[in-house]
C-alpha cells in the first residue's frame, strides 16, 4: 500500500505490554482483573445515578457522563491488547489504527473539558448555593456535556488527520500496545517537528488509570 511518499504495510503490529514480561500471563490476568473491575465499576455508578431519584442532581449527571467517557476510553485500547496476547495476533491495520487513534483523542479530548467544566458546577454550588438549581438546571447540565462532546470530537477531528497523513516507511511496530500520535509518529520517514509546532498529540488519559 502506498501512503504519501513512502511505502505501508497493510497492518502495524502492537507490541504490546506482555512481550518483555517475565510472566506474560500473570500479567494479562491482573489486567483483565482491573478491566473488569473497570467496567463494572463505572457500569455500576451509571446505573445506580439513573435509578436512584435521589441523585438526580447535576453533580451525579456529570459524573455519570464522566463514568461514561472513562469506560468507553478503555473499551478501545484494553480489549484489543488482551485479544492480541490470547490469540497471538498483533496486527492492526491502518484503519483500525485510525479509528482508535480517533477514539483516544475523542475521549481524551471529552473528559478533560468535562473534569474542566465540572469546575463551574462546584463553583455554583459553593459561592451561589440559593440560586444553585436555577443556575445549574438541566439544560445547563446538557449545554455541558454537549461542549465536552463536541469539544472531544473536534479534538480527533482535526488532529487525526494530522497524525496519520505522515508516511509510514519504518518499521511497523507500534510500541508498546496502542495507536497514539507519539507511537505513530516516531514510524514516520519524515520530519513531524514542524507539524507538531503547530499542534498538539494524543494526551494520555486524564487521570492515567484503566477505570
Amino acid at each position: 500500500m502506498e501512503w504519501g511518499n513512502g511505502s505501508l504495510h497493510a497492518d502495524f503490529v502492537l507490541l504490546g505490554l506482555f512481550s518483555g514480561s517475565r510472566a506474560p500471563w500473570l500479567l494479562f490476568a491482573l489486567i483483565l482483573l482491573v478491566f473488569v473491575a473497570s467496567i463494572a465499576s463505572n457500569a455500576t455508578m451509571i446505573l445506580l445515578i439513573r435509578i436512584d431519584p435521589r441523585l438526580h442532581t447535576p453533580m451525579y449527571f456529570l459524573l455519570s457522563q464522566l463514568s461514561l467517557m472513562d469506560l468507553l476510553y478503555i473499551s478501545t485500547i484494553v480489549p484489543k491488547m488482551l485479544l492480541d496476547q490470547a490469540t497471538g495476533q498483533r496486527a492492526i491495520s491502518f484503519a483500525g489504527c485510525t479509528v482508535q487513534h480517533f477514539l483516544c483523542l475523542t475521549l481524551a479530548g471529552a473528559e478533560f473539558l468535562l473534569l474542566g467544566l465540572m469546575s463551574y458546577d462546584r463553583y455554583m454550588a459553593i459561592c451561589n448555593p440559593l440560586r444553585y438549581p436555577v443556575l445549574m438546571s438541566h439544560r445547563v447540565c446538557l449545554l455541558i456535556v454537549v461542549a465536552a462532546w463536541l469539544g472531544g470530537s473536534a479534538d480527533g477531528f482535526l488532529l487525526t488527520p494530522v497524525t496519520m497523513q505522515f508516511p509510514f516507511c519504518a518499521s511497523q511496530d507500534i510500541n508498546p500496545f496502542s495507536c497514539e500520535a507519539p507511537a505513530l509518529l516516531k514510524l514516520s520517514c519524515r520530519d513531524s517537528s514542524a507539524k507538531l509546532n503547530q499542534t498538539t498529540v494524543c494526551s494520555p488519559h486524564p487521570r492515567e488509570r484503566l477505570g
